[in-house]
C-alpha cells in the first residue's frame, strides 16, 4: 500500500484560528489557544496519522507588522516555512473587506508553486450571502488551490479541508511513530500552557512581554516512571517586563499566580499523563523582547527559523 506524507503549515494574520484549527485536527490541546492575537511564537509542529497518510501541520506565529526583535523572530518564522511545505493553509476571517494585513500575505504568495488552501473561519459569524461575496474576492485576488469555509470551533467542514489536502500529499515515509502527536519537547509544552493560562486570566491587564522558563522537569527522586502515581517536580518563572505587571500576576496574596498554576497543572497533567508538583515564581526582566540573550534564553532562536 503507498503512504502519503507532508509538511503543512498553517499561516495567517494572529487570532484567525490557526492554533484552535490544528488542536482539533490532532484532538489534543498541542498549541496554545487565547483570544489574544500573537499568542503563538514559535512553530509548533503536530503530527496526524492515518492509515495511509501522515500530516504534520506546522502552527506558525500570526503574521503581523512587528514592533519588536521577538515580532521580527515570529514573522520570520511564519514566511520561512511557506517554501519548505507541500501544502499550506492560509487562514483568513470572513470580513466584508478584505484586511490589509491579507492582502500583504496574498503578495507574499504570489510565485508559490506549493497547494495553497484558502480556509475561511468562523462561518457561522456572517450571512451566507456575505460569504459568497467574501468568498469571491479571494477567488479574484489568488489562484488558491482551493477554497474551503469551515468553523475550526465547531468542526464544521474540517473534514472537507483534511481530505484536499490528502489528495495532493506526495508519497513519503512516516516521519514519526504513528501515535506521536507532536515533536515539541514535554518541557516546551508545559511552557506553552502556563503562557496560556496567564494570557486567559489576565484578560487586557498584561500585555504580551510574558515569557516561561522551565527551571525543573524532573521525576521525583524514588518515583519509577511506570507507577500511575509517580510524581513529576516542575518548576516555572513567568517573566515580565514591568515590576507593575508583576504585581498584577501575582495577585491579592498570591491569588491570580494560583489560579493559573492550578489551571496550567491541571491541563499538562491531562496531556502528558503524569501528575504534578508545580511551583511558579514571577520575575522581572524588562525589555526582555529586544534582547537577544533573552530570546535565546527564552526558546526563540533565530538559527532555528
Amino acid at each position: 500500500m503507498k503512504f502519503y506524507s507532508g509538511f503543512v503549515p498553517l499561516i495567517g494574520r494572529p487570532n484567525v484560528g490557526k492554533s484552535t484549527l490544528m488542536n482539533h485536527f490532532i484532538g489534543e490541546k498541542i498549541s496554545i489557544v487565547s483570544n489574544k492575537p500573537q499568542t503563538t511564537r514559535n512553530k509548533i509542529r503536530s503530527i496526524l496519522t492515518g492509515e495511509d497518510y501522515q500530516i504534520i501541520f506546522i502552527d506558525t506565529p500570526g503574521m503581523h507588522k512587528p514592533t519588536t526583535k521577538l515580532g521580527d523572530f515570529m514573522v520570520k518564522s511564519a514566511v520561512n516555512t511557506i517554501g519548505e511545505a507541500d501544502a499550506v493553509i492560509f487562514m483568513v476571517e470572513p470580513k466584508r473587506k478584505i484586511p490589509e494585513g491579507d492582502m500583504a500575505i496574498i503578495q507574499r504568495l504570489q510565485g508559490s508553486k506549493t497547494p495553497i488552501f484558502l480556509a475561511i473561519n468562523k462561518v457561522d459569524t456572517v450571512p451566507k450571502q456575505d460569504l459568497l461575496a467574501i468568498i469571491d474576492q479571494y477567488r479574484q485576488l489568488y489562484n488558491f488551490r482551493e477554497i474551503i469555509p469551515l468553523s475550526a470551533l465547531k468542526g464544521d467542514n474540517t473534514e472537507g479541508l483534511l481530505k484536499a489536502i490528502r489528495e495532493v500529499l506526495p508519497e513519503g515515509p512516516m516521519y514519526f511513530p504513528g501515535d506521536q502527536l507532536t515533536d515539541q519537547p514535554e518541557r516546551q509544552i508545559a511552557a506553552e500552557i502556563i503562557r496560556e493560562k496567564a494570557l486567559q486570566f489576565l484578560q487586557d491587564e498584561i500585555p504580551h512581554g510574558m515569557a516561561v522558563e522551565i527551571t525543573q522537569f524532573k521525576l521525583r527522586d524514588g518515583h519509577s516512571e511506570d507507577d500511575p502515581n509517580a510524581l513529576v517536580d516542575l518548576g516555572a518563572n513567568i517573566y515580565c517586563e514591568r515590576d507593575s505587571h508583576k504585581a498584577i500576576i501575582i495577585g491579592k496574596q498570591g491569588a491570580m499566580l494560583k489560579r493559573i498554576g492550578a489551571a496550567a497543572r491541571r491541563d499538562i497533567e491531562m496531556l502528558l499523563g503524569f501528575k504534578l508538583f508545580m511551583e511558579l515564581w514571577v520575575k522581572v526582566k524588562k525589555n526582555w523582547r529586544d534582547s537577544d540573550f533573552l530570546l535565546r534564553n527564552f526558546g526563540y532562536n533565530q538559527n532555528d527559523i
